[in-house]
């Protein structure tokens, strides 16, 4: 089967529709590193790393901003711009139609706003830890997020800063007519400019995907009263 995608992420609705003949597909989570430092500290069960959730050709993270908007994006597999793809490992399979894993997804969207984002209780890999298990009923292995358990656990150990942290640049979010519903909202995301250390940098980057490549936020499902 053809998977070949245009460029442009906006259109990937209507190519998976078109494509994902099958009700079935396996879950994988990509791992990527945040820094060089994690072929030293994986040794000790360390690291700081980023995840992503691939599912039907596609892979969704979660990222900040200061908006009270879907923080759920999507980007090419294992190719999240700013990031040193690591590894993925499966996680299992579901039997959920395309159509209906969207949904799935712009429904959770509600729940994982950019301006809820935080460093030690809700980051990317609680988000695809979540995810896993809403979908297959299983966890990531406990190693991709364990700097962020240990930080819950001595808080008081790191600094201020890397406790709560959001992008100093704000995506931008362009107002679309009820039939845009399901369309995903495409940004550019600007490299990060800032004074902060070396340490501090690579902790930043849990928070949002820098560089400047393109990805497309995922719109929330439209709440009906």
């Amino acid at each position: 089967m053809d998977h070949d995608r245009s460029s442009n992420s906006s259109s990937t609705d209507d190519y998976n529709c078109n494509v994902f003949e099958d009700d079935t597909a396996q879950v994988l989570l990509n791992v990527y590193d945040l820094t060089p430092l994690n072929k030293y500290l994986f040794c000790f069960g360390l690291g700081i790393f980023h995840s992503g959730i691939e599912v039907y050709g596609m892979e969704y993270g979660f990222g900040a901003h200061d908006l009270s908007l879907s923080g759920v994006f999507e980007a090419e597999p294992k190719s999240c711009p700013g990031f040193i793809y690591r590894c993925s490992i499966p996680l299992g399979r579901i039997d959920m139609p395309f159509s209906e894993f969207r949904h799935f997804l712009e429904t959770v969207a509600s729940e994982y706003h950019g301006d809820t984002y935080h460093l030690i209780t809700k980051n990317c890999n609680h988000f695809t830890d979540d995810i896993s298990s809403r979908l297959t009923g299983n966890r990531i292995p406990g190693w991709v997020n364990r700097l962020a358990k240990l930080g819950s656990i001595c808080s008081c150990l790191l600094p201020e800063s890397l406790q709560v942290t959001t992008v100093k640049q704000l995506p931008e979010y362009h107002p679309c007519a009820e039939n845009d519903a399901a369309e995903p909202i495409l940004i550019s995301i600007p490299r990060i400019s800032t004074e902060m250390d070396d340490l501090e940098k690579d902790h930043l980057q849990l928070i949002s995907p820098p560089g400047n490549g393109e990805v497309s936020f995922i719109r929330e499902a439209t709440r009906r009263s």
